[in-house]
C-alpha cells in the first residue's frame, strides 16, 4: 500500500517521472559503454596503447565518482529533476567537445566532462522513485530503471557500429550530444516537482546526515562486496569486453559488435530479472533483497574464474552470463536505501555508488596498465596472458570483499538486511 506521505500511483505518474529519468540513464550507459565498440577507432586516429585507452575511458568514472558525495547533499536538498536537468547540460557539453577533440589530454577532459554531467542519471532516479513510488515497487521500479541503462548498454553496440559505415566517431558524439540537450529539458519541463525534499535544511544538516551514513555498521557490512562486483562489472562490461573479444576469442569486429549486442541483451534480461526476483522473493517467501543480491555476486565471480580461463569455445555465452550476473550487485542499493531514513536515501545510494565508481576507475585503469605489460602482438592486439592476469586481480578482490562480508555476518555487528 502507498503511504499517506505517497501520491498515488497513476500512469500519468509513471510516465512523467519514470520515463524522462529512464531516458537520461539510457543516455548515460550509451556514454559509458560505447567506447568498447569505437576502441579500434580511438587507437587507429590517436596511437593509444592499452594504458592511454583505460585512463581515457576511466576518465568518465572519476569524474563521476568525484560528484557524488555533493549529488547526494544536492539531491536531498534541491530534487532530483533540477539536479539532473542541470548536469546533463554539461554532459551534452563534453560530448560536443569529445566530438572536436584532437588529442588524447581533449578527450581526457570531454570524457571526465560527460562523467560529471551523467553523474546524476542513476542517483536522481532513484531519489525520485523512492519520492513517488510505495516502498514495496522499489525493487522492481529501479529494476525497471536498470533496463533502460541495459538498452543504452545495447545502443552503443551493433547501432553504433551500423552509424561508423556513415559517419565516424566524431558524428556519433555529436548526436549524443544533441540527445542529451533534449532529454535535459524534458526533465526540467516534464517531471513534476517533488514534495519531500529538504528545501529548508540547512547545509551543515545535511553534511551530517551523510557522515551518518559513512558511519553506519549497516553500509559498511554491504559496501566492500557491493562496490567491488559493480566496479569489476563496470569497468569490464564498458570497455575491456570488446578488446578480449577481438584479442583472445579472435573476432572480427562485425563478430565483435553482435557479441556485445548480446552482452548488453543479457544486461537487460538481467536487471528485469533481478528487479522482478527480488520482489517476488520478498513478497511471497520473505527473503530479504541483500540475500538474492549477495547469490548474483557469487554466481558473477565464479562467471569471473572461467573468464579467466579464457574459453574460446563458449565466449559469447560466458560473456553474456557475465552481464547478466553483473546486474545482481545493484539490487543492493535498493535494500540500503529502505533500511535507512526516507530522507537519508539520496546519500545512502552516492556513498555507495562514489565507492563504486572509483574502484571501477581503478580497476579499468589498472587492467590496461597490467596488459601493457606484456608485448603487442603482431596483429595490433594485446596479449591474452595480460587479460587474464588483469582479471584475476578484479576478481581476487571480490573474493576478499565477500570474506569480510561473511565475518561481518558472523560477528553479529549489524542488523539483517
Amino acid at each position: 500500500m502507498t503511504s499517506p506521505a505517497t501520491p498515488p500511483l497513476s500512469p500519468i505518474i509513471v510516465l512523467r517521472v519514470f520515463t524522462p529519468f529512464a531516458l537520461g540513464y539510457f543516455l548515460s550507459y550509451t556514454y559509458r559503454t560505447v567506447n568498447a565498440v569505437i576502441a579500434p577507432d580511438l587507437v587507429l586516429d590517436l596511437g593509444l596503447n592499452a594504458n592511454a585507452l583505460g585512463l581515457l575511458t576511466s576518465a568518465y568514472f572519476l569524474s563521476f565518482a568525484a560528484f557524488q558525495l555533493p549529488l547526494g547533499i544536492l539531491l536531498d536538498h534541491y530534487g532530483p529533476r533540477r539536479v539532473e536537468a542541470v548536469l546533463l547540460l554539461f554532459a551534452s557539453l563534453g560530448a560536443a567537445f569529445f566530438a572536436v577533440a584532437e588529442n588524447i589530454p581533449g578527450l581526457i577532459i570531454a570524457r571526465g566532462l560527460i562523467g560529471f554531467g551523467v553523474s546524476a542519471c542513476l542517483m536522481a532516479s532513484f531519489k525520485a522513485y523512492v519520492m513517488w513510488f510505495p516502498k514495496e515497487k522499489l525493487p522492481l521500479v529501479n529494476g525497471f530503471q536498470l533496463m533502460a541503462g541495459g538498452l543504452g548498454a545495447l545502443a552503443a553496440t551493433q547501432p553504433v557500429e551500423m552509424l561508423l559505415t556513415i559517419t565516424d566517431w566524431r558524428g556519433v558524439f555529436w548526436l549524443l550530444a544533441l540527445a542529451t540537450l533534449v532529454v535535459a529539458f524534458m526533465i526540467f519541463f516534464i517531471v513534476p516537482d517533488g514534495k519531500h525534499k529538504e528545501g529548508n535544511a540547512r547545509l551543515k544538516d545535511a553534511i551530517k546526515g551523510v557522515g551518518s551514513v559513512f558511519s553506519s555498521p549497516l553500509f559498511w557490512r554491504v559496501a566492500p562486496i557491493t562496490v567491488m562486483s559493480q566496479a569489476t562489472f563496470l569497468a569490464t562490461q564498458s570497455l575491456w569486453s570488446g578488446p578480449w573479444l577481438r584479442d583472445v576469442a579472435g573476432m572480427a569486429r562485425d563478430d565483435v559488435a553482435v557479441g556485445l549486442f548480446l552482452i548488453a541483451c543479457s544486461m537487460i534480461f538481467g536487471f528485469f530479472f533481478w528487479g522482478v526476483l527480488s520482489e517476488r522473493l520478498s513478497k511471497i517467501y520473505g527473503v530479504r533483497p541483500m540475500t538474492v543480491s549477495l547469490f548474483g555476486m557469487v554466481s558473477f565471480t565464479i562467471v569471473q574464474a572461467v573468464l579467466v580461463t579464457q574459453p574460446i569455445e563458449w565466449a559469447v555465452g560466458i560473456w553474456m552470463a557475465f552481464g547478466f550476473f553483473g546486474t545482481s550487485g545493484i539490487i543492493a542499493y535498493a535494500a540500503l536505501s529502505q533500511s535507512f531514513p526516507h530522507h537519508l536515501a539520496g546519500r545512502v545510494n552516492t556513498g555507495i555508488n562514489v565507492l563504486a565508481f572509483i574502484m571501477a576507475f581503478a580497476g579499468q585503469w589498472a587492467t590496461g596498465v597490467i596488459i601493457d605489460l606484456w608485448p603487442i602482438g603482431a596483429d595490433g592486439g594485446y596479449n591474452p596472458d595480460g587479460y587474464a592476469w588483469a582479471f584475476a586481480m578484479l576478481m581476487m578482490l571480490q573474493l576478499t570483499a565477500l570474506g569480510w562480508y561473511v565475518a561481518y555476518q558472523k560477528g553479529g555487528k549489524t542488523v539483517k538486511l
